[in-house]
């Protein structure tokens, strides 16, 4: 890349990092938060559970149809348009004087989010050569992973002695910031079509998705078997069905399945949405073990958290950096063996496990994600063309999204129904009368560890079947590219009407 195109690039690159960072860090202050915003709004904690599930089934929404979104909208009008939506869900999050208004400004939050996040990698894809995009995606993934690691920690240090408010406050004011400078930095670098949307397609694709990750939220509250949760399955099963069927059958599709006839985007796609679930497993399990069993605060278990979340800033760059000269096999296969370990050695908790035996095992664990996560992301996408990168784009973001609701709802399901079982059988076999409220307390915690236990060894073994695959990774480049990443002849996919 000569020097004019660095000139170009970088603060293109710099000013769109700067909304992911704030978008990302976005996602989990709000979770420390709930307690407090419960009591302002006089909600339940099934209610206030809202605030994040909303959010989820909008980026659900939002995220399949980005792929047609950058096909017709320039660069500067997505990026600018999602920072500014982002930027006022954001502002009428902090101000909302009701529960349904915060909720209204979650939607409109994640509307900008979900378009924000594919373009970001889309246009990494298209202003840096194939030999820089793994530094490029590992620069990405500092926002990707580093932000969302200090969320808690940041959130339960203002929750101690400052309003629930205060986190919107700090983070709207920076988003319009960063829309302001993108007003005169960010240029257009993609091509536009004049694409046709496929209505029904994007209805489908609502209620299909919409329908399991909305179902997936709830199961494990109201319960597996229940009318509304298998409605909901049936129902975004049926329409997903319908929705892969449209879009196989349409000129100009949603989401362009065909390029899972690409073998190594199939394969890291399918290795990313195994270690996407796995990963929310601890993202999950951990907070309520610190507070529920060991009884730290919020703020301290954001602090164990936290750790984690600067090895994986640290390491992103420099994961990219060996990617781009080494290729992702290699890392991927270290990467998710100590995974294995760590996530095997949280498996092992106790009620009296020490708070640096979890710092250091969560920390390793996060080292090893860091080692992994970017490549078999960026070694996927490199194996399609520049015109079909939107896709692929879309298409991950829309798995790991999936990845990550089910992830959550089924690790939760495992640790509740694990822990309501040993209590159970606790109480029966000791002869414990359930209004000793000692005894129960006990007994209450030893089952939350015993299902948290459990949950983290279901894990281990999705992990494992991943480690498994990562040896099956080749480096390869799409039709058309040469190792400078230029396009020497755009190799499409055959679609019919």
């Amino acid at each position: 890349m000569n020097t004019k195109n660095q000139i170009r690039t970088t603060p293109i690159f710099a000013v769109m990092l700067a909304g992911a960072v704030v978008a990302f860090l976005n996602q989990t202050v709000i979770n420390v938060a709930l307690p407090q915003m419960m009591d302002y709004f006089h909600v339940s904690a099934a209610t206030a559970n809202w605030l994040g599930t909303i959010f989820l089934l909008t980026n659900g929404i939002v995220i399949p149809i980005t792929a047609f979104l950058m096909e017709r909208f320039t660069t500067r009008q997505l990026f600018l348009t999602s920072m500014a939506t982002f930027a006022v869900g954001t502002l009428i999050c902090a101000i909302a004087p009701t529960f349904t208004i915060i909720l209204i400004g979650r939607v409109v939050q994640a509307i900008g989010a979900g378009v924000l996040f594919p373009l970001i990698i889309n246009v990494i894809f298209t202003i840096f050569p194939l030999e820089r995009r793994g530094f490029a995606m590992g620069i990405y993934g500092v926002a990707l992973n580093f932000a969302p690691a200090v969320g808690p920690t940041l959130s339960g240090w203002i929750i101690e002695s400052h309003s629930w408010r205060l986190l919107f406050y700090i983070i709207s004011p920076v988003a319009f910031l960063d829309f302001l400078v993108a007003i005169y930095l960010v240029k257009n670098v993609t091509e536009t079509k004049r694409p046709k949307l496929d209505f029904l397609g994007v209805i489908l694709s609502t209620i299909g998705f919409g329908g399991i990750l909305y179902g997936f939220s709830t199961g494990g509250t109201k319960g597996w078997t229940s009318t509304e949760v298998v409605t909901l399955f049936i129902l975004g099963g049926i329409s997903l069905i319908l929705f892969v069927w449209r879009q196989l059958a349409v000129k100009h599709p949603i989401l362009e399945l065909r390029i899972f006839q690409h073998k190594m985007f199939t394969l890291t796609t399918i290795i990313n949405v195994i270690v996407t679930a796995a990963m929310f497993s601890g993202m999950i399990l951990m907070p309520i073990y610190m507070q529920n069993v060991r009884g730290f605060t919020p703020l301290e278990a954001g602090f164990m958290l936290l750790p984690g979340g600067i090895v994986m800033g640290i390491m992103s760059p420099i994961t990219g950096k060996l990617f781009d000269k080494y290729g992702a096999k290699w890392l991927a296969v270290i990467g998710l063996a100590v995974t294995i370990i760590t996530t095997y050695a949280l498996a092992n908790l106790r009620t009296d496990t020490t708070f640096s035996y979890v710092v250091w095992i969560y920390t390793a664990r996060m080292f090893g994600m860091s080692i992994l996560m970017m490549p078999i992301f960026t070694a996927g996408l490199n194996d399609l063309s520049l015109e079909l990168n939107k896709y692929g784009t879309a298409m991950i973001n829309t798995l790991r999204m999936v990845a990550g609701a089910i992830g959550m709802a089924f690790f939760v399901s495992i640790m509740t129904n694990t822990g309501t079982k040993y209590v159970k059988n606790t109480v029966i076999q000791k002869h414990i009368i359930p209004t000793d409220k000692i005894h129960m307390a006990t007994i209450i915690n030893q089952g939350t560890v015993k299902g948290i236990n459990d949950a983290f060894l279901i894990a281990t073994y999705m992990t494992i079947v991943a480690f498994v695959l990562a040896f099956f990774i080749r480096r390869r480049l799409a039709k058309g590219q040469t190792e400078h990443g230029m396009v020497r002849e755009q190799k499409k996919i055959p679609q019919t009407e």
